[in-house]
């Protein structure tokens, strides 16, 4: 069997597994890193309109006033650093493109593998020695409805977990949640299978690979014995795990369901079942808003986006100052939990980072990536908040490098663009 062939029949195997951030064979085995930040959450969203989103009345960076769209960010100004001005590889890019969280765009993504910061960070994070028992956790309901895509990439478009319920019992395996839903005993069973067979299939093709592949063979075994042994234990790693979370299959009103979903993200950060956890909401393609206590109801897309300009986007704004609600309520929720390995809140070693898949939606491009970053003591802040606009003068892939040396990754070999001229972290950002 060739070396090529085995690579491509491993990384077909784990596609459709929980195993599938485990394999990058190509990628050197790395010592433990050692950054400020434990953990990694994406909040992601599409794209916005650069009107009702760029801060008004700045004399400073630390001194300017919030967009309607962006208000309730006032809340949490002590904690955020908000970023826009930077051009993805290819500005003219637009919906549906990978550049969001790879930094290649739909010009690259047939020279070099793509891969989002999210599954780069936790093959680093595995690489160096982290034993937890989801190492990437990407959810979102419904974010590749109409054919949409998520921002999400390991060479191909990776989905989220849509449903709640399901996201529940990855997370917390047979713990219940609190719909007294029905026992998962014959879903563990069938997870249990799966894993014994991916076990024998790996340990046969270990007796025929060099030992670079075979170490790396072994991080995988070793990571299905951590789920088994979950598995076996009765599924979540501390006490009190996913109590409280009411978690269905519905999916039908989106935003409902996502607000399940940030639910489950915050206890499975609070347990530290993963270290890295990404966010979406709504496909690129469409996001049924139904909001009927703002009176918003319809599509993100169609409606608020493209629709929108007649009445200056005055639905859009609603619905976006609705997501920095949200945003604002995540970010409280990490400072108000304690960090299980002790010292502060889970908010001080965690980077939040909320991203979007294009710079301006309406005109369909990537001229101006906006990023909001918030909690930990990696990056740099001030009391009143912190607004740069770059003005083109850096990639936003730069960004996305930030978030890498945040949990002490400084070798950005086989993420991004290789052919980068500065291929650094925005210094601007860094404490």
């Amino acid at each position: 069997m060739k070396t090529l062939s085995r690579r491509t029949w491993l990384k077909t195997l784990a596609a459709g597994t929980a195993l599938s951030p485990f394999l990058d064979l190509e990628a050197p085995a790395q010592a433990a890193l050692n950054g400020p930040v434990k953990r990694v959450v994406l909040f992601c969203t599409m794209a916005t309109v650069p009107t009702i989103w760029t801060p008004t009345s700045v004399t400073a960076e630390n001194n300017f006033v919030l967009a309607e769209s962006t208000s309730p960010l006032d809340a949490i100004r002590k904690h955020m650093v908000m970023i826009e001005g930077l051009p993805s590889q290819n500005p003219g890019d637009n919906h549906g493109s990978p550049d969001g969280l790879t930094g290649l765009g739909f010009g690259a993504s047939g020279q070099q593998q793509l891969i989002s910061v999210d599954q780069f960070v936790a093959d680093k994070l595995v690489a160096g020695g982290s034993t937890a028992a989801v190492p990437s956790l990407l959810l979102g309901a419904e974010a590749t409805a109409n054919g949409g895509k998520t921002m999400f990439n390991r060479a191909n478009n990776l989905p989220t977990i849509s449903s709640p319920l399901a996201a529940f019992k990855a997370v917390f395996g047979n713990a219940m949640p609190s719909t007294g839903a029905a026992p998962v005993d014959q879903l563990l069973k069938r997870r249990k299978s799966t894993l014994d067979a991916l076990t024998g299939q790996i340990k046969t093709l270990s007796d025929n690979v060099g030992s670079e592949a075979k170490a790396r063979l072994d991080l995988h075994l070793q990571s299905i014995r951590q789920i088994e042994t979950r598995l076996s234990s009765g599924g979540g790693q501390l006490a009190g795990c996913g109590e409280g979370i009411t978690a269905t299959d519905a999916t039908t009103n989106v935003l409902q369901a996502n607000l399940v979903h940030l639910d489950i993200l915050t206890s499975a950060i609070a347990c530290n079942a993963t270290p890295v956890v990404g966010i979406q909401f709504g496909s690129d393609q469409v996001l049924q808003v139904d909001l009927p206590e703002l009176g918003l109801q319809g599509d993100e897309h169609g409606l608020m986006l493209h629709s929108g300009m007649g009445d200056n986007y005055a639905k859009l704004t609603q619905f976006e100052k609705w997501l920095s609600q949200r945003f604002v309520d995540l970010v409280n929720k990490l400072e108000a939990t304690p960090d299980p390995a002790g010292g502060g809140s889970v908010l001080d070693s965690t980077l939040v980072v909320w991203a979007r898949d294009m710079g301006d939606g309406s005109a369909h491009n990537q001229e101006s990536m906006r990023f909001v970053f918030a909690g930990s003591k990696y990056l740099k802040k001030d009391p009143n908040g912190r607004y740069i606009n770059f003005a083109g003068r850096a990639r936003h892939e730069r960004a996305l490098l930030n978030v890498c040396e945040a949990v002490g990754i400084t070798d950005f070999k086989g993420f991004g663009d290789s052919g980068l001229a500065d291929k650094t972290p925005l210094s601007e950002l860094k404490a």
